[in-house]
This record gives C-alpha cells, sequence and structure tokens, in this order.
C-alpha cells in the first residue's frame, strides 16, 4: 500500500486500550489545555482514569471489563 502525505496524525484506537497518534505536533484536552507531543506516537487515555491525563498510563489494563 503505498504511503500518503496527509497534513494530520495518524490516528490508531487500540481494542480495550489508548487511541495511539502519529506524527501530532499537540493535543488539546477535554478542558481546552495544548499539550506539546515531542514523541513520533503517543498514546491518548481512553478509559479516563490515567493519572497522567491526557497521556495513557496503562491503567486500562487493571480496570475490570463487563
Amino acid at each position: 500500500m503505498p504511503e500518503r502525505d496527509y497534513d494530520h496524525p495518524d490516528v490508531v484506537i487500540c481494542p480495550d486500550g489508548p487511541l495511539l497518534l502519529r506524527n501530532a505536533t499537540s493535543v488539546q484536552d477535554a478542558d481546552g489545555v495544548v499539550h506539546d507531543v515531542r514523541r513520533p506516537v503517543v498514546a491518548l487515555c481512553r478509559c479516563e482514569k490515567s493519572s497522567r491525563l491526557p497521556w495513557c498510563d496503562g491503567t486500562h489494563k487493571v480496570i475490570p471489563r463487563g
């Protein structure tokens, strides 16, 4: 598959896990705070239980599903 050049980050939704962003330069959280991104790929929390919001800290792995 040919690589495409978009002017937005690539987004991958991990089942029961974080949202991965590739090539993002910043992320705006729910409170409107803009966080600079300095890594090629970052994981954003979707369970809202991370101690490092908006970043995923793996807490979703210990939350019971059901």
